[in-house]
């Protein structure tokens, strides 16, 4: 326990009743940070900020002008940041040659622009006051290809550039910038696969340790490279248990687990 004491962190993609943000800003408070929370929806946010002893703003992570405020609002409420995370993500499942337009650019916006708008406000207040550690979240589907997620997937492969070109930049600023890249994992937003019948199972045979991932798991590892513990930048972690030593399953075989599973 407190890791995080007198650091300053800002949780973006906290709005989700249970979902990855939420849980990595219980660790960074449990630690002793002063958080910061914020999301799109004001009520589960105020919620969590009052559990947690922290602060929350509304912000929307495609709009700059909000994520500039956001950055502003912890500055000014608790005189600096120390880190700076983004669980902001969307993860559509749709054909290669069915994906529109609009699910393309509605992709960029949240998974390249809004990372971009993220590292920009951060590192320029960073900068100023003596450093901190950035933090997005990545998929492993970037390095263990998942079919019908190909926008997805380029679109986190961008924002894994954008950790490179962020860390080389601002290392002299003191300013460590680093990606996660969970597997499938526990979380409100994969209830529905979890339940799957005959899904599940397939999965954890690609897993090396046996197990899928969890946000607690992503929390641990966000924890890590908040700390001064971590000297490491510029780094996409791959904390999916060894997926990407194999693969994720392919569309028939899913399909043949789930009619093999409905059968039983």
């Amino acid at each position: 326990m407190g890791r995080l004491e007198g650091k300053v962190a800002v949780v973006l993609g906290a709005a989700g009743k249970g979902n990855m943000g939420q849980t990595v800003a219980r660790r960074f408070a449990a630690e002793g940070a002063r958080v910061v929370v914020a999301g799109r929806s004001e009520a589960p946010i105020a919620e969590l900020a009052r559990e947690i002893g922290g602060a929350h703003a509304l912000c929307d992570i495609t709009k700059r002008a909000e994520v500039e405020a956001l950055a502003d609002f912890a500055q000014e409420r608790y005189g600096k940041v120390d880190v700076a995370m983004n669980c902001v993500g969307w993860a559509p499942l749709v054909k290669l040659l069915e994906t529109s337009e609009e699910t393309m650019d509605r992709l960029a916006a949240i998974q390249f622009k809004g990372p971009h708008f993220f590292f920009q406000a951060f590192c320029a207040r960073m900068a100023k006051t003596g450093g901190g550690s950035l933090i997005t979240v990545s998929s492993a589907s970037v390095y263990a290809l998942l079919y019908h997620h190909a926008a997805y997937i380029a679109t986190k492969a961008a924002a894994d550039a954008l950790v490179r070109c962020f860390a080389n930049e601002f290392g002299a600023k003191g300013i460590k910038v680093n990606s996660i890249a969970p597997g499938l994992t526990e979380s409100p937003m994969t209830e529905r696969d979890m339940n799957t019948p005959g899904l599940l199972d397939l999965f954890k045979k690609e897993y090396p340790l046996g197990r899928i991932g969890t946000s607690d798991d992503i929390a641990n590892a966000a924890l890590w490279l908040a700390t001064d513990e971590s000297f490491l930048t510029g780094q996409v972690l791959q904390i999916n248990g060894g997926l990407t030593l194999r693969r994720n399953p392919n569309p028939w075989e899913i399909s043949a687990a789930m009619k093999a599973a409905q059968a039983k």
